[in-house]
């Protein structure tokens, strides 16, 4: 709906940025910390743009006071950032490594003497090296023991000054990537094994939830879910079909387990139907509905539109994920019978070939709202473009364009009847972007290197930090833009 006046932010809005350990930190065999699952992935020819890797990332590890200072400078009002499981439990179990602890501490404790709210992710995708090698990690049902022991240690060593929670970030991205299309560790694609382990991750993210519960700790807990609405292309009744299919198998699957406890009626059906077993125990129902959140997190970065795909139609052939930055044409690809992605003309798109659709974030906290009945916190948004750096300075009025008409349409959610608690960007500084090196740039914060030359490291200011800092200091109500 069009409304006359948009409604304000909550004076308590946290307008914040987002980050993950790999991503930023760098300092992978320092200070006891043991490997994970992506420090030896992206070491294999192949799998990251130019042979990139978080080795040292953008060495946030050694620089967070640095950063920080910068952050508290835009007056970021929360940083979200993940915990390094390997830091904390280098096995991924036993013995804690202290120093692990200790540099956390420090971090929340830099944040805090800024006014910058912490917001802990709990499992940004670096699973410990040793747990997949003992047992096969999210494969095996071991692991709803060990993660909820992690979580445990965590929220006793830093529940007294964290009140944000991100249980686990993105299980559709690390379960479909890493065991259906075998480009995220551990590399493998099994149709039967990617449900199962989505399952146990189910499993693990409830289990953690209700640890958070019985253990009396303070604040708010929840997943982040990486979003993407579908709607469909035309107006044909087979293609509101597929979006209906779309909708459940995309999305429902995931949400409602997170929010209810149980999954959509229809994709169960599916799977029945395709003799997928994803291994669903007595006593597992129960726990998932002991994991229900305190918010949805959602993280945002384009629409999907859909249509209606037969049982001879296209399958995922034509889902070829671009890692160069090559603006390309993109294929068709679905489930026949089920439902089929495609272009849609009214949309652009990055030259990653992501859709910019503000309307869709929209749309999509408007659909959670109604559904789920839960306050939602954008864990992340962002635009991931080549930035330029030229005589210390970045002019990335394309970014600020894009943040601003994401903004825009929260707000718009909010003035609907959603509540959003608060809005994280992806990403402060710029970082390693997984499989796209560090040509693929999100940050306020310009880091100065690529993926063959560290350089110093630098960090320079580009105009979308000064744009940022004016719109947290007006808590959103004036968007300026240069």
């Amino acid at each position: 709906m069009d409304h006359t006046k948009l409604a304000p932010f909550p004076k308590d809005f946290l307008w914040g940025s987002a980050s993950a350990a790999y991503q930023v930190e760098g300092a992978y065999n320092e200070d006891g910390k043991g490997p994970s699952l992506w420090d030896d992935f992206s070491k294999v020819e192949g799998k990251t743009y130019k042979g990139s890797n978080g080795d040292v990332a953008v060495d946030h590890y050694h620089r967070y006071k640095e950063d920080i200072a910068l952050m508290a400078e835009q007056g970021l009002k929360t940083y979200r950032f993940s915990v390094a499981w390997t830091r904390i439990l280098p096995e991924g179990r036993g013995e804690v490594n202290q120093k692990g602890i200790q540099f956390y501490s420090d971090l929340i404790d830099e944040l805090l003497k800024h006014g910058i709210e912490p917001m802990l992710t709990i499992y940004h995708w670096d699973l410990p090296k040793a747990l997949q090698e003992l047992y096969g990690g999210w494969e095996s049902r071991e692991i709803i023991k060990d993660f909820t022991n992690y979580a445990k240690i965590l929220f006793d060593a830093y529940s007294d000054r964290v009140k944000y929670w991100v249980s686990i970030n993105e299980q559709n991205v690390f379960v479909m990537h890493g065991y259906m299309m075998a480009s995220h560790p551990p590399g493998k694609s099994d149709y039967g094994a990617t449900y199962r382990v989505n399952h146990i991750a189910n499993l693990a993210n409830a289990s953690v939830i209700k640890a958070f519960r019985d253990g009396g700790y303070p604040g708010m807990i929840g997943p982040s879910f990486a979003y993407s609405p579908a709607y469909a292309a035309d107006s044909s009744p087979e293609s509101a079909l597929a979006t209906e299919n779309a909708n459940d198998f995309m999305a429902h699957f995931w949400m409602d387990v997170y929010a209810f406890g149980r999954y959509p009626k229809f994709a169960v059906k599916l799977f029945n139907s395709m003799g997928v077993d994803m291994d669903i125990r007595e006593g597992d129902e129960e726990l998932l509905k002991q994991g229900s959140p305190d918010f949805m997190g959602v993280n945002y970065y384009q629409s999907m539109t859909v249509a209606y795909n037969p049982l001879d139609g296209v399958g995922m052939d034509g889902n070829k994920p671009n890692y160069t930055g090559e603006k390309s044409e993109q294929g068709e690809f679905g489930m026949p019978g089920v439902v089929k992605v495609v272009k849609n003309d009214h949309l652009e798109s990055t030259n990653w070939d992501w859709t910019i659709d503000p309307v869709a974030l929209r749309i999509g906290l408007r659909r959670i709202s109604s559904r789920y009945g839960l306050p939602v916190i954008i864990t992340e948004n962002g635009l991931g473009e080549f930035d330029e750096l030229s005589e210390g300075q970045v002019h990335d009025s394309y970014r600020i364009k894009y943040i601003e008409e994401h903004i825009r349409a929260i707000q718009g959610a909010i003035t609907d009847g959603v509540e959003v608690l608060g809005y994280c960007t992806w990403s402060f500084t710029d970082l390693l972007s997984w499989l796209n090196g560090y040509q693929k740039r999100y940050g306020f914060v310009y880091v100065d290197r690529d993926e063959t030359d560290e350089k110093e490291l630098k960090r320079y200011k580009k105009d979308s930090f000064y744009w940022y800092q004016e719109v947290i200091k007006n808590n959103g109500l004036i968007i300026r833009r240069e």
